[in-house]
């Protein structure tokens, strides 16, 4: 049958339609496909972001944020420590680096010491940092009515400072004094900001609440931390200069242990500084909690008395005593572990420390009664006390009344009967005082050298007069070691003295090193990265502050391939 030309020109018009129709499902059928495609592939992440507010509690409360007023305020030292800078500062290695200064040189007498400054420091105003302001906070020290530390005053009395030009300062000493380096790391104050504050006015100056410093942190305006116990700072975008995830670092004061461990146990503070081994228990349970150890520039150490009178003034005697006592068990039972033993008046970061100059003293009782017995302290059939004829070994133990002395004292007098010596405690709220008495055998006390390891104020003959020789060690040969170490300005130079000096000292045992502290920092587990290394000055627990953060932020990313079947 024919078809007529209008059933033709229906059937291709029908015919087109099936195919546009089947056109736009395969169209369709592709674009969804190729939408599941691009969605399977999509993948949601957690990356750090940046927000929030560190908070960190604090024992105390500051007083003066001022470096040349900061001396005896434990806070204060450390809020300083972030808000100022020096000429220079205590290097990673423990050792001194630029920091405001980029360089210096040292004259062939040793006597002058030229400083050039870097030319991009800036305080925290914008103002341009130079040598007026180095000028100005050192001829402030020698002030007559300076009223800071007498001790940091007469290490400046006279010193010459010379003001080359902007950049360029020196200073003028006496004689040759190799651990002068280390007086330039305390902070520099602004000339354009305190220059016409007399001295006398200075601890009364409103600055010392809002300062105005080169240092990596500095105070937000408009605080008024004294009322609040807070106090709010930002980093100085001149040290970090790739920024920080955390914009602000608040400090929280709280006047004691206890309602500074309910804030940590409550959220009210992200960290917690000094965890002391008093604390450290009820530290250690909270599971919100992160605790980093790390050692400390500072140490315990056992004096003995060498003045006449004193039982400890025979070599042999103070030798017994050192091998009757087990300080790892000190340590242990104590201070719940936060200790590490050592040997000799040095740390072990200290670039002078040699223990191959050293007598280890490890705990052994037998070597203890055969120095004793040799000493003429004998044990009598029927005695639980040494005699030497009728007079009974008793040390007297001398030791600040508070934790944990009381209880190391304690523990050391138990240690001591073990050994057949009697030991009688006596305590004190004032320890140089009752030092300077000479009443005592053996005495407790804590040691926080400075970075040059110059102890001539502690170990020289001069230093039993006018010093911290307590001990009353007279050794001239100790004493012309470290008189001749200030004398000369390199390493090299230097260590043979000490060395000297160390072997003298292993020889006598005028002290026994005891542990060296340890700071243990309480952090909250919402804090992510920290990292916590030596601390040689309080700045040191941010040293990687630029790499914690607090929050996340969610982000749409491309999903890991997916491996096929039978593919590695």
């Amino acid at each position: 049958m024919c078809e007529t030309p209008h059933a033709i020109g229906y059937m291709k018009l029908h015919l087109r339609w099936q195919i546009l129709l089947a056109g736009l499902g395969l169209l369709l059928a592709l674009s969804i496909l190729s939408f599941q495609v691009q969605t399977a592939a999509l993948c949601v992440t957690r990356v750090p972001a940046s927000g929030g507010v560190f908070s960190e509690g604090i024992l105390g409360a500051p007083q003066y944020l001022n470096p040349l007023l900061s001396d005896p305020n434990p806070v204060d030292r450390e809020l300083v420590s972030l808000l100022f800078d020096g000429l220079t500062q205590v290097g990673a290695d423990g050792r001194i680096h630029p920091s405001l200064a980029e360089s210096w040189t040292v004259s062939d007498d040793g006597r002058t010491l030229q400083f050039t400054l870097r030319d991009d420091a800036l305080w925290h105003d914008g103002t341009a940092v130079t040598t007026a302001d180095v000028l100005f906070t050192y001829s402030l020290i020698q002030q007559e009515d300076f009223p800071g530390s007498p001790a940091l005053k007469a290490l400046w009395q006279s010193v010459i400072i010379n003001q080359i030009d902007a950049q360029t300062i020196e200073f003028v000493l006496a004689e040759p004094y190799a651990p002068f380096l280390e007086a330039t790391t305390r902070g520099i104050l602004p000339a354009h900001i305190l220059a016409d504050v007399p001295a006398a006015t200075l601890a009364a100056h409103p600055f010392n609440q809002m300062p105005i410093g080169t240092g990596p942190w500095q105070a937000q305006p408009g605080q008024n931390w004294p009322a609040t116990n807070r106090l709010q700072l930002t980093p100085n975008p001149m040290d970090w200069r790739e920024g920080t995830s955390i914009p602000t670092l608040e400090f929280r004061f709280y006047p004691d242990e206890n309602s500074l461990l309910t804030a940590l146990a409550n959220g009210e503070v992200t960290a917690v500084s000094h965890i002391t081994p008093a604390m450290l228990p009820e530290t250690a349970v909270l599971p919100q909690v992160r605790l980093f150890t790390a050692t400390a520039p500072r140490y315990t150490e056992l004096l003995f008395n060498q003045t006449g009178d004193a039982v400890t003034a025979t070599p042999e005697v103070r030798q017994a005593l050192a091998y009757a006592l087990d300080r790892q068990a000190l340590v242990d039972k104590v201070l719940s572990g936060q200790g590490i033993l050592f040997e000799g008046p040095y740390l072990p970061s200290s670039w002078a420390y040699n223990p191959s100059q050293l007598t280890a003293y490890s705990y052994d009782p037998i070597t203890a009664t055969t120095r004793l017995d040799a000493a003429g302290w004998a044990l009598a059939e029927g005695q639980t006390v040494r005699q030497n004829g009728e007079t009974p070994l008793t040390i007297r133990l001398l030791t600040l009344d508070a934790e944990p002395y009381l209880s190391l004292a304690a523990a050391i007098q138990a240690q001591w009967t073990a050994v057949n010596v009697n030991t009688t405690i006596s305590t004190t709220t004032n320890l140089r005082d009752a030092l300077a008495t000479g009443q005592f055998d053996a005495a407790l006390l804590d040691i926080a050298p400075t970075t040059d390891p110059d102890l001539y104020d502690f170990w020289s003959q001069e230093a039993m007069v006018r010093g911290q020789n307590y001990a009353q060690w007279n050794n001239r040969r100790a004493s012309e070691a470290l008189e001749s170490a200030r004398q000369v300005w390199s390493e090299a130079e230097r260590r043979p003295y000490y060395d000297a000096f160390l072997r003298l000292f292993d020889a006598s045992l005028p002290a026994l090193t005891l542990y060296q502290h340890t700071s243990t920092y309480a952090l909250s587990q919402a804090v992510n990265n920290a990292e916590i290394g030596y601390l040689f000055t309080p700045r040191d627990r941010y040293a990687t502050f630029a790499n914690w953060f607090l929050l996340y932020r969610d982000v749409t990313i491309s999903c890991p391939a997916t491996p096929l079947a039978g593919e590695p």
